[in-house]
């Protein structure tokens, strides 16, 4: 058999890729480019600083990091920073997955209202920038329903991501083969039980990736709600700065801090979409 003009035979192997993507493509390479990226950045960064007579103070940074007292070891300013913003982001992903997934229901529903509530909630949402949205629960909400400032940073997070996550939800229920409703229906299933045991279960495989990043983009997201003085990883890093001057080795610091953690979630990302890729 033939396809567009190649031959295939039993044994055959198909054409290697061009030099340049196999070259662009390995592993070695694109850790040399983003290291030469971060690097060309970082000496920009100091000469910078060098013309503004910046004095550098590295060395007072491991104590924002760790210390050992008379107590014993502590903690410092940043990791427990890191801690609130990992469980800030934890409990804005599950809200707004909750919420994502009844706007998801509600758009899959058939029902004229309940598809207009869906799509006006989700045009809405789109089109309000996130500082907005926030500024929106902590002071005119926030006033009105008595939400002090880590439930409106929340419900903000929840609220703006529920709009992305349930496009995701709705997209991976899709995925599900039209066969698998049919089948559920014949066996007399309500829409609940179908849901439920059917078409939930399978499309987790679709949605389950997209969903991963989605938690990357909330943990960036989540810096937003230091605008408003709550306690996180960029909040603790301003307190520093304003009590030390060390604008640069801290803001370095946070940035860096940021980057390992969504670096090792963007490879348990890149490792999902592999194995569902091999899975279907």
């Amino acid at each position: 058999m033939t396809d567009l003009g190649i031959s295939r035979g039993k044994g055959q192997s198909l054409p290697k890729p061009p030099f340049y993507k196999r070259f662009f493509g390995s592993v070695f390479v694109s850790v040399a480019i983003y290291a030469i990226i971060v690097g060309l950045i970082a000496y920009g960064s100091y000469v910078g600083a060098q013309g503004m007579g910046y004095n550098w103070q590295w060395y007072r940074v491991p104590q924002f990091l760790y210390r050992n007292t008379e107590i014993g070891f502590e903690w410092g300013e940043i990791p427990i920073g890191l801690v609130a913003t990992i469980k800030l982001s934890v409990i804005s992903f599950l809200l707004a997955t909750a919420i994502g997934l009844l706007v998801a229901l509600l758009r899959l529903s058939g029902l004229v209202i309940g598809t207009a509530v869906a799509v006006g909630f989700l045009e809405l949402i789109r089109n309000i920038p996130l500082l907005v949205l926030l500024y929106l629960f902590y002071y005119v909400l926030g006033p009105i329903f008595g939400f002090d400032r880590y439930t409106a940073s929340i419900l903000t997070l929840a609220v703006f991501h529920s709009a992305l996550i349930s496009e995701i939800l709705r997209a991976g229920i899709n995925a599900v083969p039209t066969g698998q409703w049919e089948a559920a229906k014949s066996i007399g299933m309500t829409p609940y039980q179908t849901y439920r045991y059917i078409i939930l279960p399978q499309s987790v495989r679709f949605m389950l990736p997209p969903m991963t990043g989605e938690v990357v983009h909330l943990i960036k997201s989540s810096a937003i709600v230091s605008v408003i003085a709550v306690a996180e990883l960029t909040t603790f890093g301003r307190n520093i700065i304003s009590d030390t001057y060390m604008s640069f080795e801290i803001w370095f610091t946070i940035a860096l801090v940021y980057l390992v953690v969504t670096l090792i979630l963007s490879i348990g990302v890149s490792y999902l979409e592999k194995k569902y890729a091999v899975d279907q």
